[in-house]
C-alpha cells in the first residue's frame, strides 16, 4: 500500500495505525511545503482583488500555523475544543459550569476574560502537545474535563481591547471544535454569522449554544436559528439550548448545562476524540485547494497586470527616443548660450578670423595656444548645453511615463511602479553629466587621433586652434553651431565633417540611453519575481499535491 493510499484511508475515516503515521508524515509534509510557499507569495500591485487576497494568504498562514501544523505533528494530543462568542454571551459561566468549579474570571465587568484558560484531564498531560493553545492560556489540570479533550476558555472576539480579539481569533484557528456561544437576543447580530462563516470557510467543526433563551420563546428562537443555520449550510451543526434562568452568579444548575456535557463526553476517550481530530482536519484540508486556488489565482492576476503596464511603458519608448534623437541631430543642443559665446568669442579672440591658404590654416603656435584657451569657455558651454539637453529628455520621458502610468486611463496598478520622482531627478543628476564628459573626452580622442595622421590640414587646424581647442569646434558644431561648422569646412574640410556627424550620432545615442534609463528604471519594478509570469508555479504544484491527498 503506498503511503497517499494509507493518507487518504485515514482521511475518508477509516484510521488505522498505518494510516495515522502517514497522516503525520505524508500530509504534514504537504502542509509544510505549502506554508513555505504561501509565506512567500506577495502581491505587489494594488489591483482588484489583491488586498482581499492579502487577507486570505494571512488567514491561510494562521490556519496552518495555529491549526493543521501543530496537529499534524502531534495527532494523539486532546481535541481542543474552544468555547467562543461576543461580550456577554455567558462564555465563561458556561465553561466553569461544565467543569463544575469556577476556573475562568467571569462577572459582569467587559470585557471579561482577560486571560484564555486550556483545561484539561490530568490523564492527557503526557499527550499533551505545546502549541498556540498552551502558549497563550493558563493551563490548568481538571478531572471534570473528559479524557481526550481539552477546554479553551477564549476571549470575547469582540473586546474592547484589541489583543483579546487577536487572541481569540488565533485560538479559534487552532482548535479542532468551535463551541460557539450567543444569545438569545444577539444571535441575529453580524457577528456570530461572521465567525461561523470564518469557521466555515477553514472546514471546522462547529456546535452552538444559544444562551439565555425565555421559556416562552424557546420554540420560535429555536426554529429560526435553525432555519439560519440551514441557510448558511450548517444544518449539521449540535445545537443546545440554554433557558434563561435570570439573574444569578457563580455557576449555572447541572441540569441547565447537562446536554452540553453529555455531548462532551460523547467526543471523549481517544478514539472518539481522534474522530473530531480527523473530521476537522478532514475540513480543514478539504477547504485548502480553494483558498490556493484563490490565492493562485490573484499572484496570476499580477502577472497579468504586469503585462499590460509592460505593453503601456514598451509602447512609449521608440516615439521618446525617437523625440530625443531629432531633438540632437537637429543641432537644438547649441542654442542660445552657445551662440552668444561663439559671438564674444568672435569679438574677443577672433577664433574665426584665421587666414585660409591652399586649404590649410596658417598660424603661429603661439597664437593657437591663444585661441585654444580661447576655446575652454566655449568647450565648457557645449558641455552645459548637453546635459541641459539630456537632462531634458529624460524628464520629458518620466513626466510622459507618470502621464501614463497614474493618468485617468492608466493600467491598473500603473502609479505602483512608478519610480520615486526624486530619486529619479537624483539618478539623471548622476548619470547624465558622466555621459557628456565622456562624450567631450571622446572629442579629444579623435582629435588625437587625427592628429597622428598626415593630413596636412588638420595638422595646420591643430596648430591654429590646438589640440583642445580643435576638439572644442568639432563638439560646437556637433552640438549644432552653424558658426563652428562654418569654420571647421575653410579649415579641415570633409573630414571635420565626418568627424562632426561622428560625435552628434554619439551624442544622439547617449541621449537615447537617458530615455532608456527611465523606461528602465520602471521596468526594473516590474521584472520583480512576484509579478513574473511563472510566480504561481509554486502554489500550483502544492495545490495538485493537496488534491491527490484529499
Amino acid at each position: 500500500m503506498t503511503s497517499s493510499t494509507r493518507a487518504n484511508r485515514f482521511l475518508r475515516g477509516r484510521p488505522d495505525a498505518e494510516a495515522a503515521e502517514e497522516l503525520g508524515l505524508t500530509v504534514h509534509d504537504v502542509a509544510r511545503d505549502l506554508r513555505r510557499d504561501v509565506a512567500e507569495v506577495r502581491l505587489p500591485l494594488p489591483i482588484d482583488g489583491a488586498e482581499e487576497a492579502r487577507g486570505s494568504r494571512d488567514r491561510l498562514l494562521a490556519q496552518l500555523d495555529e491549526h493543521l501544523l501543530p496537529r499534524l505533528a502531534e495527532l494523539s494530543s486532546p481535541a481542543v475544543v474552544v468555547v467562543a462568542g461576543s461580550t456577554g454571551a455567558g462564555k465563561s459561566t458556561l465553561y466553569n459550569s461544565l467543569l463544575g468549579e469556577e476556573v475562568s474570571q467571569a462577572g459582569v465587568l467587559r470585557p471579561t476574560t482577560r486571560e484564555p484558560v486550556l483545561a484539561f484531564n490530568p490523564a492527557d498531560a503526557d499527550v499533551v502537545a505545546e502549541g498556540p493553545a498552551t502558549e497563550l492560556s493558563r493551563v490548568v489540570h481538571h478531572a471534570g474535563v473528559p479524557r481526550g479533550t481539552a477546554l479553551l476558555d477564549a476571549p470575547d472576539l469582540d473586546s474592547f481591547v484589541q489583543a483579546n480579539r487577536s487572541t481569540a481569533q488565533q485560538l479559534l484557528e487552532g482548535a479542532d471544535l468551535w463551541l460557539f456561544v450567543t444569545t438569545a437576543s444577539r444571535y441575529g447580530d453580524a457577528l456570530p454569522w461572521q465567525a461561523l462563516a470564518r469557521a466555515t470557510e477553514r472546514g471546522a467543526s462547529v456546535a452552538m449554544v444559544l444562551n439565555r433563551v425565555p421559556t416562552a420563546d424557546l420554540a420560535t428562537i429555536r426554529g429560526d436559528l435553525m432555519a439560519r443555520l440551514r441557510a448558511h449550510g450548517m444544518t449539521d451543526t449540535p445545537l443546545f439550548v440554554v433557558p434563561d434562568v435570570g439573574p444569578h452568579e457563580g455557576l449555572l444548575d447541572d441540569e441547565v448545562v447537562a446536554p452540553v456535557r453529555r455531548w462532551l463526553h460523547m467526543l471523549a476517550g481517544p478514539d472518539r476524540s481522534r474522530a473530531v481530530v480527523v473530521r476537522t482536519l478532514k475540513g480543514s484540508l478539504g477547504a485548502l485547494p480553494g483558498w490556493v486556488t484563490s490565492l493562485a489565482d490573484a499572484v496570476e492576476n499580477q502577472a497579468t497586470a504586469t503585462t499590460a503596464l509592460r505593453r503601456a511603458v514598451d509602447a512609449e519608448l521608440p516615439a521618446a527616443e525617437k523625440l530625443a534623437r531629432d531633438s540632437v541631430a537637429a543641432g537644438v543642443v547649441a542654442g542660445a548660450s552657445v551662440e552668444a559665446r561663439w559671438r564674444e568669442l568672435s569679438g574677443t579672440a577672433g577664433v574665426d578670423r584665421v587666414k585660409v591658404k591652399d586649404g590649410r590654416a596658417r598660424s603661429t603656435r603661439r597664437a593657437g595656444r591663444a585661441r585654444s584657451q580661447a576655446l575652454e569657455v566655449l568647450r565648457d558651454d557645449v558641455a552645459g548645453a548637453a546635459t541641459r539637453t539630456l537632462t531634458a529628455a529624460g524628464a520629458r520621458v518620466g513626466e510622459r511615463l507618470r502621464a501614463v502610468l497614474a493618468g485617468p486611463a492608466a493600467p491598473p496598478g500603473g502609479e505602483h511602479v512608478l519610480p520615486d520622482p526624486d530619486e529619479r531627478v537624483a539618478a539623471r543628476d548622476r548619470a547624465v553629466p558622466r555621459a557628456v564628459q565622456e562624450w567631450v573626452a571622446g572629442a579629444d580622442t579623435r582629435v588625437t587621433t587625427l592628429l597622428g595622421g598626415a593630413d596636412d590640414r588638420v595638422l595646420a587646424a591643430g596648430k591654429a586652434f590646438g589640440e583642445r581647442g580643435l576638439a572644442a569646434l568639432l563638439l560646437a558644431g556637433a552640438a549644432g553651431s552653424g558658426d563652428a561648422l562654418r569654420l571647421l569646412d575653410r579649415c579641415v574640410g570633409t573630414t571635420a565633417a565626418t568627424e562632426v556627424e561622428a560625435l552628434r550620432d554619439d551624442l544622439a545615442d547617449r541621449a537615447a540611453a537617458v530615455v532608456d534609463d527611465e523606461v528602465s528604471a520602471v521596468r526594473d519594478l516590474l521584472d520583480s519575481p512576484d509579478l513574473a509570469d511563472d510566480a504561481a508555479v509554486a502554489l500550483r504544484l502544492r495545490l495538485a499535491e493537496l488534491r491527490r491527498l484529499t
